[in-house]
């Protein structure tokens, strides 16, 4: 690893980007350390002010240009038990431990490295196409940030030739991941004394009710929806993961809150399922009203990403597998990333490759190997050297 990069990957994990805070601060960093080669940058920021993306090119302004992408943010470190500073990079016994390391900055600080490189040797040998790097904000709450910055890429009159989105994946191809939608349901109810519960709905037992319609719905989805056995779980899932409700035990409840995600197969057509299931909660509804007209389910939309299905054959692959290890294999993964978002707004081929291990990520004494901070540097070295004219 070069000695750049090291250096470049410390700045960036010093920078405390969790989500809930600001990355301004490494953005900056960002755009001043491009700048000293003259690489200009543009700053999507939020509707806040305090957290931005950017995007920056170097080369030819009028070619499709091979774009690597990250995410700046980070989840928290606070409450896990580290050994080691969460907010600095500590190398020791051939790792690098901190956190971001893997997830995703080291792969950030390669990236910055191959424009850096790219600017400097551009005077002397001309690249034939631009490299391009895209850093966003909010992914680790749902794919969030990128999306402004999407808007603006958009319109750009050329759109890039590949994008490589630099998740930890060992080094290997990532071609697919599933979709995500995740959603709130207040279920709701009439309260009573629980001495008269019989004559009140309960709002926890409609909950109870839409949580089973859900069950069979993933029962269907294992048995007659989309199938794809690259994946460990070979179907769309449905799963509840935070339900409240109820004062106390003596008070029919008429409030009950559960929150449940769907991670769909590309196949799968996620906003006909959530139809499906609000004609579902209509049903429990009618049933419930027979009781109070109170009774009621509404089903919000918190967040929705795509998922990824890149063809093994198309050009953008053949062209990395150049620069690959000879053991690179492909492969699809559960986890999300920017990948769908970027091919559904850019209409771009998508591979997500970095150094690192997913297992790492999200941990206490989150690590990234050297040896894996190596294989990237070689293939991104591979990757700059064939846009060289």
């Amino acid at each position: 690893m070069k000695p750049r990069v090291l250096e470049i990957l410390k700045r960036l994990m010093a920078f405390e980007t969790v989500s809930s805070e600001s990355n301004m601060a490494l953005i900056d960093y960002v755009r001043d350390l491009l700048l000293t080669k003259g690489i200009e940058s543009l700053i999507v920021k939020d509707e806040s002010g305090k957290k931005a993306n950017l995007f920056a090119s170097t080369g030819p302004k009028n070619q499709p240009g091979v774009l690597l992408s990250g995410h700046t943010d980070v989840v928290p470190a606070a409450g896990q038990a580290w050994t080691f500073p969460a907010f600095a990079a500590t190398v020791q016994d051939g790792r690098i431990y901190g956190r971001g390391s893997c997830d995703m900055k080291g792969f950030i600080a390669l990236a910055i490295d191959a424009m850096l490189d790219a600017a400097e040797h551009s005077l002397t040998r001309p690249l034939n196409r631009p490299l391009q790097l895209a850093l966003s904000h909010d992914e680790e709450i749902g794919c969030v940030g990128v999306r402004r910055l999407l808007d603006v890429l958009h319109l750009a009159p050329v759109r890039p030739f590949l994008c490589v989105i630099g998740e930890p994946t060992n080094m290997q191809f990532v071609l697919g991941h599933k979709g995500k939608g995740s959603y709130r349901t207040y279920c709701r109810g009439q309260e009573a004394h629980s001495s008269l519960a019989p004559r009140s709905v309960n709002a926890i037992h409609v909950a109870c009710d839409f949580i089973a319609s859900l069950r069979e719905s993933q029962q269907h989805l294992q048995q007659h929806g989309a199938q794809d056995t690259d994946y460990d779980v070979p179907y769309s899932t449905v799963h509840v993961g935070q339900i409240s409700g109820g004062k106390a035990l003596n008070i029919v409840p008429n409030l009950c809150t559960l929150d449940f995600e769907v991670r769909s197969l590309p196949a799968d057509n996620l906003d006909q399922f959530i139809e499906q299931m609000r004609d579902r909660a209509e049903v429990i509804v009618r049933e419930a009203q027979k009781l109070s007209s109170v009774a009621a389910i509404e089903i919000e939309t918190i967040n929705v990403y795509p998922g990824l299905d890149t063809h093994p054959t198309v050009e953008a692959v053949s062209f990395l597998k150049q620069f690959a290890a000879p053991d690179t294999g492909m492969t699809k993964v559960s986890f999300g990333t920017e990948g769908g978002l970027f091919k559904q707004r850019l209409d771009v081929p998508v591979v997500v490759c970095g150094p690192g291990s997913i297992e790492q990520a999200h941990k206490p004494d989150e690590f990234i190997e050297v040896s894996q901070m190596d294989a990237g540097e070689r293939f991104l070295q591979g990757l700059l050297g064939s846009l060289k004219a």
